[in-house]
C-alpha cells in the first residue's frame, strides 16, 4: 500500500526528519530530474521552463533547473509571481509554483503546448481535498515526495495531476494512517482456499429484493458466487424462492418479520448481506434493524437497507453494539441521509468521522472509493473509471464484499479489497455498453489477474 498522508501531516514528517532542509530539497530536486529526463527522452538540445515559486517547492524546482543543467538540458527559471501569461517556447514545464499548502486560486502561465511536470502536486490544487481553480495547472506527470496526498486521488485534483509517480527521499511516512491500495495488497489478503474446504467454510445469507424488484436481489447473489462464495442463500421478503440463477438457493420469506426467520436458517452461513432492492416500508425498517442486532455474522448493508437505518443516531443503535464487522456502503445520497449532510471536500476526514460515529466500516462510492473504520483508518481505491457508472453495479459490489467478509477478511480490507476488484473488473470490459451482469462475469478474471 502507498501511503497517503495530508499536508499538515506531511509537514509534521517533514520536521521530525533527521536531515537538513537542504538535504531534503537536493533529494527532491534529483527525483524531479530523473522524471524530466524520461519525460524528455534524452537531454541533448532539450529546453525545460521551470516555474518557481518562494517556497520549499519552489527550492525543489530550482534544484531540479541546476541538476539538468548539469545534464545539458537547457533550463530556463521563471518566477511564478511574475510569470508571463505565455511561457517561453520548450520541450517540458516543470511546475514548482505552490505545493500542497497553497490556498486560493492560481492562473497557471500558458505552456504553449509542453507537457507539464508537476513538482508533488499541481500548483492551485488543494493538497487536502483537491479542490482547485479553473486556471490551475494541467500536468500530464506529478512526482510527489514519500507519500501521495490526498489532492492528487480526489477528483477535480487527480485529474490535473495526471500519472503520479511517488518519490522516496528518505523521510518516515511509517506512522500514515491512510493508504491506497495495490493489486499486490489484495492478492496477500485474499486466503487460500485449503484442500479440504466444503460451500459452508464461505456461505453468504443475502436478504434483498422485493416483490416486482428483484434484479438488485439477483445481480447480488450471482456476484457473491462469482467473488468467492461457497454457496449463496437469497430470500426475498414477501415472494417465493426466486434464486435467478442455478447456482443460488432460494429461500421463502414473508413480507413482515423475516428477520426471525434469517436468524434461524443462517447458522451455517459466514456473512450476511442486507438491502439491495428491499422495500422501504417501516416493516422493511424493522426487520432490517432487528436482523442485524439479532445476528451474529458479519454483515454488509447496503442501498435500501442503509435507508432502513436512518440517520447517523438511530443507525448507530442499531450497528454500535454489533461485535462482528459491519460495513456500510453509501453512494453521495445516501452518505447524506445517514450523516445529515452531503459529503463535503474533505472526503477523508468526513468518511473517518462517519464511521467511528456508527462504530461500522464505512465504504462512500465515488471516482475514487474511500474506506474508513472506526478507528480511522483509511483505504482508498482509485482502479475503476466511468464503466461503473451503470444501473446495478452497486448490487454488484454489495456481493463481492459479502463474499470476502464470509472469507474471514475484517471490514475495512474486505470493502477495500471489493472496491479494488469491482473497479478492475470494470477496466477488462467494453468501455461502452458494459452492463452490471458484464461485471459479474469479469471478477473471476479480475482476481486471477491480482498476482
Amino acid at each position: 500500500m502507498i501511503p497517503i498522508v495530508t499536508p499538515e501531516e506531511m509537514a509534521e514528517i517533514d520536521r521530525a526528519a533527521p536531515e537538513t532542509t537542504d538535504v531534503l530539497v537536493a533529494r527532491a530536486g534529483s527525483a524531479v530530474v530523473r522524471e524530466a529526463l524520461r519525460m524528455l527522452g534524452g537531454a541533448y538540445g532539450r529546453r525545460v521552463v521551470v516555474v518557481t515559486g518562494k517556497g520549499n517547492n519552489g527550492a525543489d524546482g530550482r534544484a531540479a533547473a541546476a541538476g539538468l543543467d548539469r545534464r545539458g538540458v537547457r533550463a530556463h527559471v521563471v518566477d511564478a509571481a511574475s510569470a508571463p501569461q505565455r511561457l517561453p517556447d520548450c520541450d517540458l514545464v516543470i511546475d514548482a509554483a505552490y505545493g500542497t499548502g497553497f490556498r486560493g486560486e492560481y492562473r497557471a502561465p500558458d505552456p504553449r503546448g509542453a507537457p507539464v511536470l508537476a513538482v508533488d502536486i499541481p500548483s492551485g490544487v488543494d493538497g487536502r481535498t483537491g479542490e482547485c481553480g479553473d486556471e490551475s495547472v494541467w500536468a500530464a506527470h506529478t512526482v510527489t515526495f514519500a507519500a501521495l496526498k490526498p489532492g492528487l486521488l480526489l477528483y477535480p485534483g487527480t485529474d490535473r495531476a495526471g500519472d503520479v509517480a511517488v518519490a522516496d527521499i528518505g523521510l518516515d511516512t511509517s506512522g500514515a494512517r491512510a493508504h491506497l491500495v495495490e493489486a499486490h495488497d489484495v492478492s496477500a489478503w485474499l486466503p487460500e482456499r485449503p484442500s479440504e474446504t466444503h460451500k459452508w467454510k464461505t456461505a453468504v445469507w443475502v436478504v434483498a429484493g422485493s416483490p416486482g424488484m428483484t434484479g438488485a436481489a439477483h445481480l447480488c447473489a450471482r456476484s457473491a458466487m462469482r467473488a468467492g462464495a461457497g454457496t449463496v442463500r437469497l430470500g426475498i421478503p414477501g415472494s417465493d424462492p426466486d434464486p435467478g440463477s442455478l447456482e443460488v438457493v432460494g429461500r421463502t420469506l414473508p413480507a413482515e418479520g423475516w428477520d426471525k426467520v434469517v436468524v434461524d436458517d443462517s447458522t451455517r452461513a459466514r456473512a450476511l448481506v442486507i438491502g439491495p432492492g428491499l422495500a422501504r416500508t417501516s416493516a422493511t425498517a424493522d426487520a432490517v434493524r432487528a436482523l442485524l442486532a439479532a445476528s451474529p455474522l458479519p454483515a454488509i448493508v447496503d442501498a435500501d437497507g442503509l435507508y432502513a437505518l436512518g440517520g447517523v443516531d438511530d443507525a448507530a443503535e442499531v450497528v454500535r453494539d454489533r461485535r462482528p464487522p459491519t460495513v456500510l456502503t453509501p453512494h453521495e445520497g445516501e452518505f447524506a441521509r445517514l450523516r445529515g449532510a452531503k459529503p463535503g471536500a474533505d472526503r477523508l476526514g468526513e468518511v473517518r468521522q462517519l464511521a467511528a460515529a456508527l462504530g461500522a466500516t464505512v465504504l462512500l462510492k465515488g471516482s475514487t472509493t474511500v474506506v474508513a473504520d472506526p478507528g480511522g483508518e483509511v483505504l482508498l481505491t482509485n482502479c475503476g473509471d466511468s464503466r461503473l457508472a451503470t444501473a446495478g453495479s452497486g448490487d454488484v459490489l454489495a456481493g463481492v464484499v459479502g463474499a470476502l467478509l464470509a472469507q474471514g477478511l475484517d471490514g475495512l480490507r474486505s470493502a477495500a479489497a471489493a472496491a479494488f476488484v469491482h473497479g478492475r473488473a470494470a477496466r477488462l470490459g467494453w468501455r461502452r455498453g458494459l452492463v452490471a451482469g458484464d461485471l459479474i462475469d469479469l471478477l473471476p478474471a479480475a482476481v486471477a489477474r491480482l498476482s
